[in-house]
């Protein structure tokens, strides 16, 4: 009994088992707002995003990964740069030839009371320091847009205006190598 006991407590307090590295982004609007966050957790497989904003006009809108971590509201949130690549030979979209960016990801949608409750998993990126890493000199930001993407034009799908960033900030490090907790 007091051994079960003792393993629950170590799964409440110490979350699950893989250790991998997680991020956040406190998303704001263009006149400064807190309107959610997003968290990134690494898996065994990829990463894991998860997604909670309000205050956005219901409907379908793109979410996109964006190659800086500046999110400047005075910009429009043109600060963030374009669609997050390693490569700039890629273009963006899921349909695009040549596509998709590393910073695409799926269309979310928020509810008739502008509340947006998402989760996506990607096996694009990195929260590491390796060669997938958004972790680069001038980091990465979690872009919501207006629309819909299109998954094809170019640069951003038809998306419209840039409603909230969120500059992505590591919370856990990656870890070493056969380092075990």
């Amino acid at each position: 009994m007091r051994q079960a006991l003792a393993a629950v407590l170590a799964v409440l307090l110490c979350g699950p088992a893989y250790g991998g590295a997680a991020a956040s982004a406190k998303l704001i609007g263009s006149d400064g707002t807190e309107l959610g966050r997003a968290n990134f957790r690494a898996t065994p497989h990829g990463i894991l995003i998860e997604i909670a904003a309000s205050g956005l006009p219901p409907g379908p809108h793109a979410v996109l990964i964006h190659s800086s971590a500046e999110c400047n509201p005075a910009t429009g949130f043109a600060s963030a740069g374009p669609v997050f690549s390693f490569d700039p030979a890629r273009t963006h979209g899921y349909f695009a030839k040549g596509g998709p960016r590393a910073g695409d990801l799926p269309v979310q949608f928020a509810a008739a009371d502008g509340r947006m409750h998402a989760t996506l998993y990607t096996t694009a990126i990195s929260l590491g320091d390796g060669a997938k890493s958004i972790f680069d000199r001038d980091g990465a930001s979690l872009i919501i847009h207006a629309q819909s993407d299109d998954y094809i034009s170019q640069p951003e799908g038809r998306a419209g205006a840039r409603l909230a960033c969120g500059t992505i900030m590591r919370t856990i490090g990656p870890r070493e190598k056969g380092r075990r907790r």
